[in-house]
């Protein structure tokens, strides 16, 4: 709820009142500064890790030489003669100041101003712009989205210099209040998307977005757990995101997210990265090709061959080398189901794994599923091959809630497979094509829709 309550001319007035509402004596972070300015008594608050001390000292240096016959007789001429600092507003309600206040800025009052003096010289905790981890460029520039908004913001400014790239700051969350910037090019961008998404964030009631931009995600288009496709792109590099904006889609970031969200988006896009563009046409082409077959057999290979083996005179004399010749102790379709839990028990296991042990224990990890795991009995040589395949050209997706996607369809198409044959392995085909056919961009288009919108 909205702050009233206004900036009153009187010291002692605006004092009680802040500290009846902020923490002060109680959370050491946030500061009360009492000084004297030109005569009249005055106060800081600020948070303490957020603020710039050599611009402070600078600027209460040049507050301490100001005369009392030299004070100007308002807020507005005070800021503009006394403070030699470029980032300076004038604001008269507390519920601005609190807002300001708590995202980093520096908030002065001064007897006989019926405003408070805010000073945005914040600096935020945050590491360098450095290559992401996931979105790889073989011969792409090597700096990457950070947590820090208006670091990103900028990498973005850095490569389209164009006066129609608007970057518009909205607030979300009634306890975080988390800032959000709606990134695009006013000259390209389609204004009834624009329009639509504008309306949803401002009409957001949540009280914080914990995860960040799932959590934006979720407020955006609901809560849609059956279909596990993504709707959205994110990335963490900015050249693909100023590529995107160039071509009239829609940035969204979100402070505190190394990411930017993008839209609209169809399937097309999700399945893009930024290796298909810095080279060749042909070559793009290429990986692109390869990178949908790849993805193509991980959904189909595995079943196709538990219906092949439940069904072994369907077999072309050719492939009769791929059958499986040992012993099963255990159903096929249980070792193909253990597997697919297995690798992402190891998949989980790594990313928790400190990373001077990372490569003793994958190399026992892998000694331990691969070999002892075959002549145990437990699982056929065949299978360990196929399942090491489509655990690998996983990774040949650039987006990660795809990979999951794809994965869910493999799986339930195992199973069916399993439970009825050949009728089942169609009947899986046509949830994969009914999911994908179904699933919806946030302009209400197909998913497999070419195109902006």
């Amino acid at each position: 709820m909205a702050d009233l309550r206004t900036v009153t001319a009187s010291l002692n007035e605006n004092i009680a009142y802040m500290n009846q509402r902020l923490p002060v004596k109680d959370s050491f972070d946030i500061v009360e500064r009492a000084i004297m300015i030109g005569g009249r008594e005055a106060v800081f608050y600020f948070v303490d890790g957020f603020t710039k001390d050599e611009s402070m000292l600078k600027i209460m240096d040049s507050f301490f030489s100001i005369k009392p016959e030299d004070m100007p007789k308002s807020a507005t001429s005070f800021s503009k003669e006394c403070i030699p600092y470029v980032e300076v507003d004038i604001i008269g309600d507390f519920d601005q100041v609190f807002r300001n206040l708590l995202s980093g800025t520096t908030c002065l009052f001064i007897d006989g101003y019926e405003a408070c003096i805010v000073i945005d010289c914040r600096t935020y905790p945050a590491r360098s712009v450095e290559e992401p981890d996931k979105d790889k460029s073989l011969r792409g520039s090597r700096d990457g989205f950070v947590e820090t908004i208006v670091f990103n913001t900028a990498l973005i400014r850095r490569r389209i210099r164009d006066e129609h790239l608007v970057m518009q700051m909205v607030e979300i969350g009634m306890s975080s209040r988390t800032d959000v910037a709606i990134c695009y090019m006013s000259d390209r961008v389609d204004n009834r998307l624009l329009e639509e998404i504008q309306d949803k964030l401002n009409y957001i009631q949540i009280d914080a977005l914990k995860m960040n931009q799932q959590s934006l995600a979720e407020c955006i288009v609901g809560k849609n757990w059956i279909n596990p496709f993504p709707k959205f792109k994110f990335s963490e590099r900015p050249d693909t995101a100023a590529a995107c904006l160039l071509e009239g889609k829609i940035i969204l970031l979100v402070d505190n997210s190394p990411s930017a969200m993008i839209l609209p988006t169809s399937v097309f896009d999700i399945i893009e990265e930024a290796n298909d563009y810095y080279f060749p046409a042909l070559t793009g082409v290429y990986l692109k090709i390869s990178r949908g077959f790849i993805a193509f057999l991980t959904v189909f290979l595995t079943p196709v061959y538990l219906i092949f083996m439940q069904n072994p005179e369907w077999l072309p004399e050719m492939f009769l080398f791929v059958a499986v010749k040992e012993v099963v102790n255990v159903p096929l379709i249980w070792q193909l189901l253990i597997l697919e839990l297995a690798i992402d028990g190891l998949r989980l296991a790594a990313m928790n794994t400190p990373n001077m042990l990372s490569t003793p224990l994958s190399v026992i990890a892998g000694l331990v599923l691969g070999e002892f795991s075959v002549a145990s009995g437990w699982f056929n040589s065949e299978i360990m091959l196929a399942m090491a395949f489509v655990a690998v050209a996983n990774y040949t997706q650039p987006n990660f809630e795809l990979g999951y996607a794809l994965k869910f369809m493999r799986i339930q198409l195992l199973v069916l497979t399993a439970l009825f044959n050949w009728i089942g392995f169609a009947a899986g085909i046509a949830v994969i094509i009914y999911c994908i056919c179904s699933n919806r961009t946030l302009t209400g288009k197909s998913y497999l829709h070419v195109g902006l919108n």
